[in-house]
C-alpha cells in the first residue's frame, strides 16, 4: 500500500458529518421527509406541490420553466403534469398558437388544494425558522445565496 499525503479539508472538521455540504444535505433530507409527510395527506407530492406554487405565482409557465423551478428534469415535470393535469388541479391547451410550449394553469380545484397544503409547508418552515434566533435568519439567507453563487448557481 502506497503513502498517500492527506487532503486538507476545507476548514476545520473531525469528520465528515462537520462538513457544510453534509450538514445541508441533512437540513434538505429532513425537510423533504417533513414536507413528503405533511403533503401525504393533501394527496400530493414535493414536485407537485412545487408546481402549484410556481403556477399560482406566475400563472402560463412551460414545463421547461416549471422543471427549472422545481428543480427537476423536464421528463420528470411531464409526468408531475400530467398527474396534477388527471387530477384536476392544472389545466393546459391541447395545442398553442405560438410555438410548442403548453402553459399550464391552475383550476379552482389546484388553487384550493393549494392553499390546503401551503398551510402545511409553511408550518413546517416555521418550526425550521423558530430553531434560528430571528436576527439571524436574514443573514442565513444571505449566505445560502453567497454560496449558491460561488457554485455557479
Amino acid at each position: 500500500m502506497e503513502d498517500r499525503d492527506p487532503v486538507a479539508p476545507p476548514h476545520p472538521a473531525q469528520d465528515v458529518t462537520e462538513h457544510v455540504g453534509y450538514r445541508l444535505k441533512r437540513s434538505a433530507a429532513a425537510l423533504r421527509g417533513a414536507m413528503d409527510k405533511a403533503l401525504r395527506e393533501h394527496g400530493l407530492t414535493v414536485p407537485q406541490y412545487a408546481c402549484l406554487e410556481l403556477l399560482d405565482q406566475q400563472p402560463g409557465l412551460s414545463n421547461a420553466e416549471l422543471a427549472r423551478g422545481a428543480f427537476v428534469t423536464r421528463q420528470s415535470m411531464n409526468v408531475v403534469l400530467r398527474g396534477l393535469q388527471e387530477a384536476g388541479l392544472v389545466a393546459r391547451p391541447s395545442t398553442t398558437d405560438h410555438g410548442r410550449a403548453l402553459p399550464a394553469h391552475l383550476t379552482e380545484e389546484g388553487r384550493d388544494r393549494l392553499d390546503a397544503a401551503r398551510n402545511a409547508v409553511y408550518a413546517i418552515e416555521r418550526q425550521m425558522i423558530e430553531a434560528i434566533p430571528p436576527r439571524r435568519l436574514t443573514t442565513l439567507l444571505a449566505d445560502l445565496d453567497r454560496m449558491t453563487e460561488a457554485l455557479g448557481g
